[in-house]
């Protein structure tokens, strides 16, 4: 605890800042998340793998961590996943007095639990300022008194696999209920939550599996973490279902890979999108929503081809949120319907997807 630290980017700037984590150096690719509050949600989503994640709201800890326990099935009861994910957190202003009913324990304690690097005292706006003018770039913290480390580049390396399930993992199984198959490229547990809830049987497979020798019903494809490119046997995998009349959801990746399934391009957005508060319209209507969102690639809407149409847009920048197929029951979308810490607009995204499956 509160050991100096620097924060070194890419471009040269540095910041000073205080331990309030583990002590040592780490190196990722530094990216601001713009919501008030949900830092354990965010701490625990997969799609973080890798990552200096860095918080622009002020205030981070003043209601604690909750209970890391998990359900029967092994599903967190109140977090996204069953372990932290980003290499370290950067806030502004860190409280070790936290106050909240499902309080367990304090982030501080939680992140030296998990060998997690925090660091408080920083201008986290200024921060966000120099990656919104430069882009996403690499970073790295480096304590007083330990060994400097290089950059390194987070999206070399297949982050979709060091997140996803190594085995088959089935939730909620019954004869007689509808059978789904959820490709885990990073599955957050409240997505998993939401499937159960709306009674289905869901069949979690490795991003790489080839589910098509199973019996099921419908498809869902999680979002996760890096560079979508390096999926490209699930992309081969949910091919073979498009000359189907299966049902098709994508969430965040989801929609990335199902684009590329259909033939669509990809590309990495500046900054990305990350936050509880991304704006987005349906396509043909008035109808906007806020979304949560985690992301840095995006689809090419010039590239999607004739069978498909953009389902929504982003209403900051104009980019894709998501498609669907003009004639099967194939859609995504580029937010997350199903946010744990608030935001549910849009989880008729899942109900849809349900009234199609068994048909």
């Amino acid at each position: 605890m509160n050991k100096n630290a620097t924060i070194i980017l890419e471009d040269g700037s540095q910041f000073i800042g205080k331990s309030f984590g583990c002590a040592k150096s780490v190196s990722g690719e530094i990216v601001f998340h713009t919501a008030m509050v949900g830092y354990t949600e965010g701490l625990t989503d997969p799609s973080y793998s890798g990552q200096i994640l860095l918080f622009t709201y002020p205030i981070t800890g003043n209601y604690g961590v909750p209970s890391r326990a998990t359900r029967k099935d092994g599903i967190s009861n109140y977090l996204e996943s069953n372990n932290i994910h980003p290499q370290a957190l950067i806030i502004n202003s860190y409280t070790d007095e936290y106050s909240h009913w499902n309080a367990d324990i304090s982030l501080s304690n939680w992140l030296i639990e998990e060998n997690i690097v925090g660091i408080s005292g920083v201008d986290t706006r200024a921060i966000t300022k120099i990656i919104r003018e430069k882009g996403t770039m690499n970073a790295k913290i480096v304590f007083d008194n330990l060994d400097d480390i290089d950059f390194i580049d987070i999206n070399s390396k297949n982050q979709v696999d060091v997140v996803s399930c190594k085995n088959i993992i089935t939730y909620n199984e019954e004869i007689d209920k509808k059978r789904v198959v959820l490709i885990d490229c990073g599955v957050k547990h409240d997505f998993i939550r939401v499937l159960v809830n709306r009674d289905l049987c869901v069949i979690r497979v490795p991003w790489d599996y080839d589910f098509n020798t199973l019996d099921f019903d419908g498809l869902i494809i999680s979002g996760g973490p890096g560079n979508p490119d390096f999926c490209d046997n699930t992309v081969l995998n949910i091919k073979k279902v498009l000359n189907t009349n299966k049902p098709i959801c994508g969430v965040c990746m989801g929609n990335q890979l199902l684009a590329k399934a259909g033939g669509a391009n990809l590309y990495k957005l500046k900054y990305g999108h990350r936050g509880d508060n991304q704006p987005v319209r349906m396509v043909g209507t008035n109808n906007c929503f806020i979304t949560s969102q985690n992301h840095e690639y995006a689809v090419d809407d010039s590239t999607l081809g004739s069978d498909w149409e953009v389902l929504f847009i982003n209403m900051n920048d104009g980019t894709n949120e998501g498609i669907r197929h003009k004639n099967k029951p194939f859609c995504a979308v580029q937010f997350y319907p199903e946010r744990s810490n608030g935001i549910t607009d849009t989880e008729f995204i899942f109900d849809n997807f349900v009234k199609t499956v068994g048909k």
